[in-house]
């Protein structure tokens, strides 16, 4: 089934990521982790295959949130999206994907990689279980980083963020790698979630797999 929605409100989390709130449908029912594919509802655009984003809002919220981030590069929908306001409409399909909350662990993630976790992180607050949860998080300088003062309050001294191309108080200067996980993860009878690029997933999987964490509880969007 595709649904037809309205957007309601947008504006900026960072300097190239916007949230848009959008009217949830009258029979729509996600699980925190899952994703859609929006399609914008105007003319040559609805011709474009669909594009996944995963809603970040809470699935029992009365409106869906979308957290995208502009890739300029692409000169694509993603360009075309930041340039929508309210009373434009997108076509959404039903939910899908493989990440969810499985138990406690640790969740990595690598730039808009980040998106799929808010609605689970939002509701494990509701649920008063976010100290029992790691968050590492790369991005590539301080401006980059979605809902950093959220996720600051949500982990406190369990939230690792990391910029890969810049110094500045606050941040570790360096990339995930094996040393690294090995220094932050203090045992392996856990989840590890990771969401990022496609290369991020990979090495991150094999560390994960290196380290010693089972096949079943590394999840990841497959």
């Amino acid at each position: 089934m595709v649904h037809r929605t309205t957007i309601l409100m947008t504006e900026f989390v960072t300097h190239d990521v916007k949230r848009f709130i959008v009217k949830k449908p009258d029979i729509f029912n996600f699980t925190s982790g899952q994703g859609v594919e929006l399609v914008i509802d105007q003319e040559k655009w609805r011709e474009e295959e669909g594009r996944p984003f995963t809603p970040t809002s809470l699935a029992t919220d009365e409106v869906l949130e979308f957290t995208i981030k502009r890739y300029p590069e692409h000169k694509g929908v993603t360009d075309k999206l930041h340039t929508l306001t309210a009373g434009d409409n997108l076509l959404m399909s039903e939910p899908f994907g493989t990440i969810s909350y499985k138990g406690p662990g640790i969740f990595i993630a690598g730039g808009a990689g980040i998106t799929p976790f808010l609605s689970i992180f939002r509701q494990l607050h509701v649920e008063r279980a976010t100290t029992k949860q790691t968050l590492i998080f790369s991005n590539k300088t301080s401006a980059d980083v979605i809902c950093e003062k959220e996720l600051r309050y949500y982990f406190g001294s369990r939230c690792h963020l990391l910029c890969t191309r810049e110094k500045v108080a606050g941040y570790e200067n360096r990339r995930i790698d094996r040393k690294y996980l090995q220094k932050i993860i203090p045992a392996t009878d856990q989840y590890v979630y990771i969401c990022g690029p496609d290369k991020f997933v990979e090495e991150i999987n094999l560390i994960a797999r290196d380290l010693g964490f089972a096949p079943e509880t590394i999840v990841y969007e497959e």
